[in-house]
């Protein structure tokens, strides 16, 4: 089985950023319980929703199975050269501040490379990031119904047989059990910035 986790950043990856940025805007509205907590929503349409995709055990699973405690939503790839191991990373040290400020959090990845990316390769991936994060693939259409319903943009380029990049937007989402998508990070968001933002988020439902 082949696995590539390239942790020297060798050039930024082409993700299409300005796609998704182009969809931002700010709001702070004092009628929402999360007012305090906001960093900013995406506008055009609801964020998230039911997903249906395959756990590293194998299993098809849904949001509800998975997003049961505050959860930070990335959309990657295993194969990434730079960008997903970092971001990853950071998201895993963010859910162990958390749990400094007694929250328990979760870190969701979810692939956008179900050619290369199985259960197992997934799975490996999560481990080796952090015990508690859960990497999900499925097959294309279930990756393609999941990124669409994020708002989340990705391509294959081209490559020969495994060798290829994937473009892929990078921002990470906070879903929260109940209410489901409430907020985002962008990439330049530090770990403590995330994590002072999602316990803020959890205060708030408590």
């Amino acid at each position: 089985m082949k696995t590539s986790y390239v942790w020297l950043a060798g050039g930024v990856l082409a993700a299409l950023i300005a796609f998704t940025v182009g969809m931002i805007v700010f709001s702070d509205s004092p009628e929402d319980q999360f007012a305090q907590c906001s960093q900013g929503s995406v506008a055009g349409g609801d964020i998230g929703g039911p997903f249906t995709l395959v756990s590293g055990e194998g299993v098809e699973v849904t949001e509800k199975d998975v997003i049961t405690e505050p959860s930070l939503v990335y959309f990657g790839y295993t194969y990434c050269p730079d960008v997903c191991p970092l971001d990853a990373a950071r998201n895993a040290e963010a859910v162990d501040l958390l749990d400094g400020l007694g929250v328990a959090a979760t870190p969701l990845f979810i692939s956008v490379d179900p050619e290369r990316d199985t259960p197992e390769v997934v799975a490996e991936f999560a481990d080796v990031m952090h015990p508690k994060m859960i990497g999900l693939t499925g097959s294309p259409a279930q990756v393609k119904a999941a990124s669409q319903a994020y708002r989340t943009f990705y391509k294959k380029q081209p490559g020969g047989g495994d060798d290829y990049l994937v473009d892929h937007s990078t921002f990470t989402y906070l879903v929260l059990p109940e209410q489901g998508f409430v907020d985002f990070f962008r990439r330049d968001a530090t770990p403590d910035q995330i994590a002072e933002t999602v316990a803020c988020y959890a205060n708030a439902t408590s």
